[in-house]
């Protein structure tokens, strides 16, 4: 069996391949039983982001299955249309990559910590699918622990950068000061309630928060005095706003250029700043063509946030030793599987043995035969039947000059074997 990782994300596809093979999460428990039905999978998880796709597979690489080869079909794309963003990593190196991405290492904005807790979801979401087994629960729960070490252990989370603290900086470059500025904000995710967050403590006038379900975007309204309209509600809204940002898990866009062209002339041409955080978007690409609006999406936050880039280098570099160890740690363990089974065997050989020696015995003891005399003859033969056959085997090693055999023998029972050595 092999471990493998592959998917895209942000530094090898851009958002509008990106977006292409997003797993929602109406599709998400679709996707994952197609997944584990696959010929040769024996456990599988999917993470699905606004900056990457990826699928984490415990393979049997002598099944005729491609993995990579399934992706395309489930979205319905040709064969190969892939494969210039896409990377693969087996074994070791997927072990260290899930690492890295649990760590922050391996995101838009290093050292974010949101990605974790997208892991933890596809974690739980593949474990309600059925689809973990022992090794990625194992690899999972390792790449959690290791993810807390590096945010104890070093200084990579103590710099504010994220892509939402990246769209209110976007915000303060164009318009200054925000304590005049009213926000929109879509959604009502982790995301979002980090853009609220900075936004807060940025000064902003005036909130707005739109989402499907209002329980949820009510609770964040308590906590900052947002007020909350639904998600349909965005268009009579919209004039009001010096500022969107929207990320929503919706398969289509919410805001057309038909909407935006509207709420512009409302406004009377005064700027108005979207930043779409979304993939699949949600604002549509032709909003970017009006006139007084800069739209903005996930990419263009890339170079927004350099400053406390450089603080985390150091601490990456630290983190990037911890993850050397950890990845072959975890390889360490994978490898002592191998020799469960033989263990196993060597100790039900041992254990039918001893119960044959022992039935005997007993069956003398019933006749009434001497029980030292049982005790002793009983010793001699167990003695004699663990040592048979490996006995035979090192002769016959001896005789083929398979010294690497011997001396395995030694060290496994702690042997001292000075006429061999001299």
């Amino acid at each position: 069996m092999t471990l493998i990782a592959y998917g895209i994300n942000h530094s090898t596809a851009p958002v509008d391949i990106r977006e292409k093979v997003c797993f929602g999460n109406e599709i998400m428990p679709d996707a994952l039983n197609e997944l584990k039905h696959q010929n040769g999978v024996y456990e599988a998880a999917i993470l699905s982001t606004c900056n990457r796709t990826e699928i984490y597979c415990n393979i049997d690489q002598g099944k005729n299955h491609n993995p990579i080869d399934w992706l395309h079909n489930f979205h319905g794309m040709k064969k190969g249309l892939l494969e210039p963003f896409l990377y693969e990593h087996p074994d070791k190196n997927a072990v260290r990559h899930v690492l890295r991405v649990a760590s922050g290492l391996d995101s838009m904005i290093l050292g974010e910590t949101q990605v974790l807790g997208q892991l933890k979801n596809a974690y739980q979401e593949a474990i309600n699918a059925g689809c973990i087994g022992h090794q990625l629960n194992r690899l999972f729960q390792h790449s959690f622990h290791v993810a807390k070490e590096i945010r104890s252990n070093t200084a990579i989370g103590n710099h504010p950068v994220s892509v939402a603290y990246a769209a209110v900086k976007l915000a303060q470059q164009i318009f200054g000061d925000l304590n005049n500025k009213t926000a929109l904000l879509i959604g009502a995710g982790e995301t979002i309630e980090l853009v609220i967050k900075h936004l807060h403590e940025s000064n902003l006038r005036r909130m707005i928060i739109a989402n499907r379900t209002l329980e949820r975007s009510q609770q964040l309204a308590k906590e900052y005095s947002i007020y909350t309209i639904h998600i349909g509600d965005i268009a009579k809204h919209l004039a009001e706003t010096d500022i969107v940002i929207s990320c929503t898990a919706s398969s289509l866009p919410i805001i057309g250029k038909g909407t935006v062209e509207e709420a512009i002339k409302i406004r009377k041409h005064k700027p108005m700043l979207m930043v779409d955080i979304a993939v699949p978007r949600d604002i549509e690409i032709g909003v970017g063509e009006l006139d007084d609006v800069y739209l903005y999406s996930v990419d263009d936050l890339k170079g927004i946030v350099q400053v406390n880039l450089k603080n985390r280098q150091y601490a990456a570099k630290q983190a990037e030793q911890i993850i050397d160890i950890q990845a072959q740690e975890f390889m360490d363990w994978i490898n002592s599987l191998e020799a469960v089974s033989t263990i196993r065997a060597l100790r039900g050989q041992a254990e039918s043995i001893q119960e044959e020696v022992l039935q005997k015995g007993l069956l003398r003891i019933k006749k009434g035969d001497i029980p030292e005399a049982i005790l002793l003859e009983a010793v001699h033969t167990l003695t004699n039947k663990l040592i048979h056959e490996p006995s035979f085997k090192l002769k016959n090693a001896s005789s083929k000059n398979r010294d690497d055999l011997l001396k395995a023998a030694e060290e496994l029972y702690s042997l001292k074997n000075n006429d061999r050595k001299k």
